[in-house]
């Protein structure tokens, strides 16, 4: 069930406030995923939010402090590399500029990280092509960085892999990098 929030003057002129995310923003982040979930984005249960939390950031309503209207997640693979995840944006928010404030926070982290590339694996091409991002094939790690890789848990991980057991998962979707 989407957060639908009116949306008024004063929220169009004000920018959204991005801040990290807080595990009492856990729920309203559930609730934006499953809005999506499906569709453009993988379901996602508590417990893994929860255990992401420190990963996310979320945008508050700019009428209604406190209220999340969209959330996003920068996951580290690599040394150098890093993956915007799980961006959602309440669909009475849309078009107001909510995405690309977390999309700019979340690249603003990956450079205060010292990331050389961000990935991201999405419906949303134009989207994220204005934030520089491009298409790509394969996967933009060296042979013996994969193998490591590999050894990851995180469904995440195998994503960017383009792991067998996860094709069902991301079909449809593009693969794209950002060269910070």
């Amino acid at each position: 069930m989407p957060i639908l929030l009116p949306v008024t003057q004063s929220s169009r002129d004000h920018p959204p406030v991005v801040r990290r995310a807080r595990t009492s923003d856990v729920p309203a982040i559930k609730q934006l995923v499953d809005t999506y979930a499906g569709r453009i984005l993988l379901e996602k249960n508590l417990v893994t939010l929860y255990e992401a939390v420190q990963e996310f950031w979320v945008a508050e309503h700019p009428d209604i402090p406190g209220r999340v209207v969209g959330c996003g997640a920068l996951h580290v693979l690599w040394a150098d590399l890093g993956e915007i995840r799980t961006v959602a944006v309440d669909p009475a928010m849309t078009g107001h500029g909510i995405g690309h404030a977390i999309v700019n926070r979340l690249l603003e982290v990956a450079r205060e990280l010292a990331l050389q590339r961000v990935f991201v694996l999405t419906f949303e091409t134009e989207f994220f092509t204005k934030h520089g991002f491009t298409e790509i094939e394969g996967t933009p790690v060296t042979a013996e960085v994969y193998e490591e890789m590999c050894r990851s848990y995180d469904i995440g991980v195998a994503e960017f892999l383009d792991l067998s057991y996860v094709k069902p998962n991301i079909l449809g979707n593009s693969r794209m990098l950002l060269v910070l």
